[in-house]
């Protein structure tokens, strides 16, 4: 692995919100901006303003942020999910088939707009996990 796993927050549509509110707790700066409706995938209008990606950096501390696709509270068992950053191919796809036995998968590993391989797997115990290997 290359890094250690990231916070990645999902708030119900007040990621915005969020950002500022965590920016002024921690200080840093807020990058790698994206809405659904800047994004090359299809989503629903009313998404068009919520947030896809953020990114919260001050020194090696490192948050990333997202508005829920649905934008509405669910039976979801946490609103954070754990970002990986990995370094190969077989690392990824060993991975992925590790998490999804008895989970769930959320979005199936594949390449993306983004230029990377990513997949959306929550375990057996609810953890949400975003594993992404950059290009």
């Amino acid at each position: 692995m290359k890094q250690q796993v990231t916070p990645y927050l999902t708030f119900h549509g007040n990621a915005s919100e969020a950002i500022q509110f965590y920016r002024d707790v921690f200080g840093g700066e807020i990058t790698d901006i994206q809405t659904f409706g800047e994004a090359d995938y299809e989503t629903p209008p009313e998404m068009n303003d919520r947030i896809m990606h953020a990114r919260l950096q001050n020194g090696p501390l490192l948050v990333m942020f997202s508005d829920s696709f649905t934008g509405s509270v669910g039976n979801e068992a946490s609103q954070i999910s754990l970002a990986v950053e990995l370094e190969t191919n077989e690392e990824i796809h060993e991975m992925y088939n590790k998490l999804k036995q008895e989970g769930t998968v959320k979005m199936e590993l594949q390449d993306t707009f983004w230029g990377a391989t990513f997949a959306k797997v929550t375990d057996k115990f609810g953890i949400t996990w975003d594993l992404n290997l950059q290009k």
